[in-house]
This record gives structure tokens, sequence and C-alpha cells, in this order.
């Protein structure tokens, strides 16, 4: 399953054949249903969770409604620390600006740290067409690379293979991007772990550029910061000569002291630890330790015009620990990829839409994708109301028109009408009461099958509200 995710069905055509594969359901439930339970544990340790929710929010907005200043600071703070600082305005440029720098070493391969602003911006393909080859060093990354596939996932991108998928993928794949599986490789966790790391140790050794994101940058000190479990991130972060970094705009914080909340709230809702294994932070360059050239890319692509939204800016909070992923029960159901994006789940279901616009039949199906249940919203730890972007974003959808949307457009076009003129209201309601014998227990019509499939209309009295009311009330 290679390219991109362009071009892919709408959400309601993906997910019907995903729900019909067994084995991905299976492993989507198991994997989902554990941390989700495990992060529940790990929240419940905290008596101040809440504050530290309301917390993260307040910091998020507060910085998204300077976001200007606190860039700016930034980017002064990391070419005073001996960095340079790039600005990208879309993913073409982005992707330019990384392929000349890395063309500028001499260099034809790179290490990677997991990163989903990378996978936003296809810098993988774009390298591979300039000569250039990216090694994932992320286990679940990794396993996603081989197995030429896409990410499922905005924590475990491989969540939707099992222990005997990816033990095949190793042996059939490994020794085509560098050293073969070892003979004899079992599904055993441990015996699949070891396999990565003899795998990846000759390109952390060899490798001469590292390309990373960031889960957070420091305005007042250019600090970035990189969270990991398996200490792959720290091997690219330090061995190699040049580090490039691709970070979302909105991942800025003012201050260390803001950090602190997000390293409580991050690593509890997404791992369920109570700390994360490896916190990389960095500023810079320094001489004799790690990298001796350090280019920071911001990355707008989509951004700006999402902090432009009242209602959608506030996707742009997320700290990406996908805990809202393992509570959905439509992600559960139909996995990452009937999404379209490298943003799968409720979070994907707004930001993706407000990033790439509408156009597309995949974008303007993702708002829908949803069933409002709110699960989502319980679990963020920055508060991000998932269903009140998801309403607002319809609405959008429905106002620019298209498939399934005119119809839908004139029937709210002609309800405003009606509700405008209280005669005709009345008239309409005493009609439908004395015609009551008659009506269908299923609404019909264009687009009505699959929500009344399993809803039967609500039977009418025997007489309007407002006639009850003149009789009984005067």
């Amino acid at each position: 399953m290679s390219g991109t995710f362009v071009g892919m069905p709408a959400f309601p055509k993906a997910a019907h054949e995903a729900v019909r594969n067994d084995t991905l359901r299976a492993n989507l439930r198991h994997a989902t249903h554990t941390i989700r339970d495990k992060r529940a544990v790990a929240v419940s340790e905290l008596a101040d969770w809440a504050e530290l929710r309301e917390a993260g929010k307040q910091i998020k907005d507060f910085t998204l409604s300077r976001l200007d200043h606190y860039l700016l600071q930034l980017e002064e703070a990391v070419t005073a620390a001996g960095g340079t600082v790039h600005w990208a305005a879309d993913a073409a440029e982005a992707n330019r600006i990384v392929t000349d720098i890395v063309k500028s070493t001499g260099e034809t391969e790179v290490v990677k740290v997991k990163s989903m602003a990378t996978q936003e911006i296809e810098l993988n393909q774009h390298l591979e067409a300039e000569g250039i080859r990216a090694y994932e060093t992320d286990l679940a990354e990794l396993i996603v690379q081989l197995g030429d596939d896409r990410p499922s996932h905005i924590l475990v991108p491989a969540i939707h293979r099992n222990r005997s998928e990816i033990r095949d993928i190793f042996r059939s794949q490994m020794a085509r991007w560098g050293r073969p599986a070892p003979d004899g490789l079992s599904d055993e966790p441990a015996e699949l772990a070891e396999a990565a790391r003899l795998h990846l140790r000759e390109k952390f050794l060899r490798a001469k550029v590292g390309i990373s994101g960031a889960n957070f940058m420091v305005a007042e000190t250019g600090t970035l910061v990189v969270v990991e479990s398996e200490g792959n991130g720290r091997m690219c972060l330090t061995l190699p000569e040049t580090l490039i970094s691709v970070v979302g705009i909105e991942k800025v914080v003012p201050t260390w002291r803001d950090l602190e909340v997000f390293l409580q709230t991050l690593p509890r809702s997404s791992t369920a630890e109570r700390m994360n294994p490896y916190t990389s932070t960095w500023t810079g360059t320094t001489d004799g330790d790690g990298p001796d050239a350090f280019h920071l890319v911001l990355l707008d692509n989509g951004r700006t015009d999402a902090l432009a939204d009242q209602v959608g800016r506030q996707a742009l909070r997320c700290i990406r620990c996908s805990a809202c992923l393992n509570v959905c029960p439509v992600y559960e159901r139909a996995g990452g990829h009937a999404y379209g994006s490298v943003y799968p789940g409720p979070i994907g279901a707004i930001l993706t839409p407000q990033l790439r616009g509408t156009t597309s039949e995949v974008d303007a199906s993702l708002p829908y994708a949803s069933s409002l249940c709110g699960a989502c919203y319980d679990v963020c730890p920055v508060a991000i109301d998932i269903p009140e972007v998801l309403v607002h974003l319809r609405e959008k959808v429905a106002e620019q028109g298209g498939k399934g949307h005119r119809l839908e457009k004139a029937a709210i076009k002609a309800a405003g009408w009606v509700l405008d003129h209280p005669g005709v209201l009345a008239a309409g309601e005493r009609a439908a009461s004395r015609t009551r014998a008659l009506h269908p227990r299923k609404l019909r019509g264009p687009g009505a099958g699959p929500w009344s499939d399993s809803r039967d209309l609500p039977e009418l009295p025997a007489e309007p509200f407002r006639d009850w009311w003149r009789e009984n009330r005067g």
C-alpha cells in the first residue's frame, strides 16, 4: 500500500471495506482497549488532573492568540544558539528546503525520528524522488516502511498489524533495506525487537544526517523537545553531523514552566506512563556535543487558515497523544487508513479538513466520520471539544454544496422559511396530525436509508401542542 493518501475513497466507502476485515478489527480492539484501560489508571493517580487539563488548554489558547510573537521569539533564540530557521508556507516549500539541506551535505541517506509533520508533507517520498533514502527508526514506523504500508494510528502507526504479520514483514523485507532478519525469527516480541535493533544499529552509526519533528518548542530559549519510548530518537538527535527538524508552527510554548504541564499530561494520555522513558531537549548547537549544524523548518501548511477559524482553531491545541483514537467507537471498527490522512481518528476528522480544505471527497467526508458520542472530548488532555468542531465543519461542508448536500441545503432553507412564518407552521402541524395514520414508520428518500435503518420516526400526537395549549390554558 504505497503512495499518497490523496485520491483514496471517501470515509464511508473506505470504512465499509475496513469493517469486513476481521483480523484488522481484532487487532484494533485488543490494542485500543489495552491502551485506554492503562491510561485511565495512570490519569486517576493525579488528583489535579482536571486542573492540569485546564492549564494545558489555557497555555495553548494563549500561545495561539499571540503565535506571531512567540514564533519570532523562537526564531531569535534558535539563531542565537547557533541554529538556522527556515519558514515553509506549505508542503512543497518544506520538502524543497529539507532536500536542499541534505544535498548540501553530499549525503544520500538520512535517519528519521518518528514525525507526524514529515508524514503530513510526504517527505520520504519526495526525498526518494531526489535520490535520497530516508530510514524510519521508530519500531512501528519501521514496520510500516518495510511493509510498504501507511500509518494507521498517531502513537502506534502499526497498530493494525499483529505479531505474526510483523514477523513475516521482517523476514521478507529487511534484507531489501539493509541487514536481513535473523534466521528462524519467531513472532516473540523480544526477538522482533532485537531484529529491529540489529537492523537499525548500522544505520545509526553510518548516517550523517538526521531528521526529526518535535513535540514542543520553547520560545524563551529556542529549545526543542522530543519525547519517546525506545531511544531511537535520541540516537538520531545526537549522532548525525546535521540535524533537520520539521515542526508545525503550533508546537511552540512560551516558557519552560509551560512545558512542565505537558510533560505530565502527554505521557499519561498517550503511553499511560508517568513520564516518558526518553525526553530529549536541544538548543541550537554546541561544540563537541551533538550535531555540528541544526536547521529548524517551521511548517504552516494550512495551520494559519485553521487559526483564523474561531471554532476550528482549538484543533491546533492537539499534542498528538492519540487518546481520542483509543476511545472512539468509529476508529476502533474502521481503523486509521479509512480516514485517508496521516491524522486518523477524531482529531484527524477535524484537523485534516482544516489543513487540506474540504474540496476533495475524502476531506469533505471526514467531519461525518463520528457518532458525536463525546468520548474524545472527555479524554483530551487539552480539552479540545471535538464534537463541537465536527458539527461546525459539517455546516461548512453542507454550505459548499456538492454530492448529498444540495438537497440538505434546500431542505434547511425551506425549513427556515416555514419557521419564520408561524401561520404556515401551524397549518403544517395540523395537517401532519390529521394525516398521521398515513405516515410511514421509516424516513425514505435520498440519503435517508443509512440513518433510518435503525430508527423509527416519532409518532405524532393527535393534535399539535399549540392547539392543546389554546384549549387547556386559554
